[in-house]
């Protein structure tokens, strides 16, 4: 699994303070409301003007239209216009999960997390390109890392995923959800880094909130790869 995933710590209740409220402002013609409250956060004009180009688009969501691939991919972008999330490539609990669905216990349903009004149908895992995954309430958070500390077996599986230092990165994710006492949520393509030209990295969201030390691990892999592919190329001429 390519995808570029990243880790968002956030609370059902900011989701509401962040996304379902503001969403009733866009559909209210309220739009001002909306840059007041970023303003209230401290977002600069650019990013506000992003958060409420984002909620724009997900006011004009339809009932039927998948949760994952709508409304819970833009919780994930907008909470990036609020605090940091983090980045590992490949690397998901969808995909643990898949191959190890007794994970599922670590995890959270959508329909336990969303007001009513959003009767949206979710798969509750990354199933394409921008698209939300798992969410793991601060309870789950709390009981991973525990059990990554006292459970080898979950240690071990989570290495499986999150290899060549990343599971470094996922705790990081885990331990700063937890010491804000919120959950966490991963998705896929909030931010694109670009290995080979880091400038030219874009996301969807504040591209500065996003936490380098998984993107400096996607690079060093990225540019591993191109010199084993120089030497190969090299030999065989």
């Amino acid at each position: 699994m390519g995808y570029d995933v990243s880790f968002h710590p956030i609370s059902p209740e900011e989701m509401r303070e962040w996304y379902f409220t503001p969403l009733t402002w866009i559909q209210q013609g309220q739009e001002e409301k909306v840059l007041t409250l970023a303003s209230q956060h401290g977002m600069e004009d650019f990013y506000a003007e992003k958060y409420l180009d984002t909620l724009r688009v997900g006011a004009e969501t339809k009932p039927d239209e998948l949760f994952d691939k709508s409304h819970g991919f833009y919780i994930a972008v907008i909470q990036g216009f609020f605090r940091d999330y983090y980045y590992t490539r490949g690397s998901s609990f969808s995909l643990l999960m898949e191959e190890k669905p007794e994970y599922v216990r670590y995890f959270t349903p959508w329909a336990q997390v969303v007001p009513t009004a959003f009767p949206n149908p979710a798969e509750n895992q990354i199933i394409e390109n921008c698209c939300s995954g798992v969410y793991l309430s601060r309870d789950q958070v709390t009981q991973l890392l525990r059990d990554l500390e006292q459970e080898p077996k979950v240690l071990e599986d989570l290495e499986g995923v999150w290899s060549d230092g990343q599971l470094a990165v996922l705790k990081k994710a885990l331990v700063a959800a937890a010491e804000l006492g919120v959950g966490l949520l991963e998705a896929t393509e909030v931010v694109e880094p670009n290995p080979i030209s880091p400038n030219e990295s874009t996301s969807y969201s504040n591209l500065y909130h996003c936490d380098r030390d998984g993107v400096y691990l996607y690079i060093d892999a990225a540019s591993g790869q191109i010199v084993d592919a120089i030497r190969r190329s090299e030999g065989q001429v």
